[in-house]
């Protein structure tokens, strides 16, 4: 049954039956554990600060956590940010010898500058604070905005932008390309160098070193549904794959018939390898993260297959992580990262970490 609230929306008598319909449409699409949708983010975070206190304190900003017990002096801050609606990213990775401070935009929309200004100024130990975040525009935006203020506050801020996700540009346009899944990988190796005592320049350099050493592609099977919206913000059809689909829903590089997971890792497989390139006797890091809705069972099978196909490709999996690292509300899909590993790489990402998005004792 249609609730009162549909007959008047915002002051306007809406009783026509078209309208009727669309509510009673978006009232079946909304299933949601909600109080108002245009407060999910805000009440999210009170969640977050009553469930684990050993992980996340307040600061000034209402979209900014950080670690309790940061800053550390002669430690160099390590913060991100990005759009709400890829948990546990971006907040599920502050933690020990993780992420210092994050802020957070509305769903899938960028922190604003006054928020990465705040997570810049409660990281900083003096040593300066490293910024590992996504290329975004939004984002790009906002963070030199907050640098330039945390300059003149006498904060050094220095950044790496991650760029691992093949399908978004070419090869020859790198710098085009969106940050995705290989984002976790770059905060992992750039947060451990942080805890082993790396200055701001050496964290600069091993974090981007570690994100121009990833790979990423994505596969979505079904769209996702923004709360404040109430409907899909776009479709894929039953039966069909999208190739290539961005975190936010953004286009990918082909729609085709679903394949099962053999042909589908193939395919991704394929598309990582060849961009890298990766080659035999690489030791890499890989990382299949579900987008939302994945059941675990699915991204276990899908695990399978990729660790086959490397094998036989003469690629050696150093360190798999399988689960949900980085998702898009409730999109049906799975991301694919693999970072190739040197010597530095190896030794940073084996350094313990303790986050609610990640954890690793060994």
């Amino acid at each position: 049954m249609l609730s009162l609230r549909a007959l008047n929306y915002r002051g306007i008598q809406l009783t026509h039956p078209l309208f009727l319909f669309i509510f009673h449409f978006n009232e079946i699409a909304m299933n949601r554990i909600i109080n108002d949708p245009d407060q999910v983010v805000e009440e999210a975070i009170k969640g977050y600060l009553a469930a684990y206190p050993h992980f996340f304190a307040k600061t000034a900003h209402e979209k900014v956590l950080k670690y309790p017990e940061i800053p550390l002096q002669g430690k160099v801050g390590v913060v991100t940010g990005g759009g709400s609606g890829h948990e546990p990213a971006f907040l599920g990775y502050i933690g020990k010898n993780m992420l210092d401070a994050v802020a957070v935009g509305e769903i899938f929309s960028s922190p604003a500058a006054g928020a990465f200004l705040e997570a810049f100024k409660v990281a900083d130990g003096g040593a300066g604070v490293a910024c590992l975040y996504g290329n975004y525009a939004g984002d790009n935006m906002n963070v030199k905005m907050a640098a330039k203020k945390a300059e003149a506050m006498g904060i050094r801020v220095r950044t790496v932008v991650a760029n691992d996700d093949v399908a978004s540009a070419p090869p020859s346009e790198r710098e085009k390309r969106r940050g995705v899944a290989g984002e976790i990988f770059m905060w992992k190796v750039g947060a451990a160098a942080a805890s082993q005592g790396y200055a701001l320049d050496n964290v600069i350099e091993v974090a981007q070193k570690a994100i121009d050493h990833c790979r990423s592609i994505g596969v979505g099977l079904t769209s996702c549904t923004i709360p404040a919206v109430g409907k899909p913000n776009f479709s894929i059809e039953d039966g069909m794959m999208e190739v290539g689909i961005g975190h936010h829903g953004e286009p990918g590089i082909r729609v085709e018939s679903l394949q099962n997971a053999h042909q589908m890792a193939k395919t991704m497989v394929d598309l990582v390898v060849a961009d890298r390139p990766f080659s035999q006797g690489d030791e890499v890091a890989v990382l299949i993260s579900g987008l939302g809705a994945t059941p675990t069972i699915e991204l276990y099978i899908y695990y399978a297959e990729v660790a086959k196909l490397l094998e036989a490709q003469g690629i050696t999996i150093y360190r798999p992580y399988i689960g949900n690292y980085f998702t898009s509300l409730d999109m049906m899909g799975v991301t694919l990262t693999l970072m190739k590993l040197d010597d530095e790489l190896k030794s940073l990402i084996d350094v313990p970490t303790h986050s609610l998005g990640l954890t690793q004792l060994e």
